[in-house]
């Protein structure tokens, strides 16, 4: 990997804002086609991206996605899903048994979507534009569903938002590499090394102010009992689990 490769990476920021000025249709079919030499499962390749451009369609889009401004004001919506349906056509017009429903070929598939999009990102930011990943991707997935017309078989696992940057946003915090990283075997923390990994994202002023403002006494309450609920992430885990076994797969 290049010195200039690195601090690519090293440089990625999450841009909401956009200009107005479209995506080159070359210029995103070259970068969708960098998404799709990611490495996948078997080079089964059981992912499908959907790019939304329309305005009325990412209109249609933005309620599942919490209406957030960036869905609409972004030039391109790319949702990226695990993809059964084709492979399974492919098997049976060849008579050939196929069983990638079940839990383990989701995860594959849900990991290939994944180094899709992340390869697509990395093309992207190479090129001088400006992206956002949409966590409410699994939340309301039976919307995204409707919206996309995804048959049965698909399943949204995350979407991105594309564009020229309008913004240029501070990088965002990270924890120390010793906290992610483990040599060789996985290294216990202690609680001493907990407060110790967590010490300076906690002490950052819009930490302090997050938990100022949610009346919390630390972040780790304001992550709990405000931006992810445990009554939230029953009710979402729910309604994905119902979606995923409503389009085919048998968990």
């Amino acid at each position: 990997m290049s010195v200039n490769m690195i601090h690519q990476l090293n440089q990625h920021k999450s841009i909401r804002k956009y200009t107005d000025q479209p995506i080159d249709r070359e210029l995103l079919t070259s970068i969708l086609e960098a998404g799709v030499r990611a490495s996948n499962t078997g080079n089964m390749q059981m992912y499908s991206v959907i790019v939304t451009e329309d305005a009325k369609q990412k209109e249609a889009l933005s309620p599942a996605h919490f209406n957030q401004p960036m869905v609409k004001n972004a030039p391109v919506v790319l949702t990226f899903c695990a993809d059964f349906r084709r492979v399974h056509q492919w098997c049976k017009i060849n008579d050939a048994d196929a069983s990638f429903d079940d839990l383990l070929w989701l995860m594959n598939a849900t990991i290939d979507s994944m180094l899709v999009a992340q390869n697509v990102s990395v093309a992207a930011e190479s090129e001088g534009l400006g992206l956002c990943y949409l966590g409410t991707t699994l939340y309301n997935a039976p919307q995204i569903i409707d919206t996309l017309e995804l048959p049965k078989g698909v399943i949204p696992i995350t979407t991105i938002t594309l564009g020229w940057p309008d913004a240029n946003p501070p990088l965002t915090d990270r924890l120390p590499m010793n906290a992610v990283v483990h040599f060789e075997k996985y290294e216990d923390n202690s609680d001493e090394d907990i407060r110790h990994l967590y010490f300076e994202k906690e002490a950052r002023e819009d930490s302090n102010k997050f938990i100022t403002e949610n009346h919390k006494e630390n972040l780790a309450q304001v992550y709990t009992d405000i931006r992810y609920k445990r009554a939230d992430n029953a009710h979402f885990t729910k309604v994905l689990k119902e979606t995923l076994i409503a389009q085919g797969f048998k968990l």
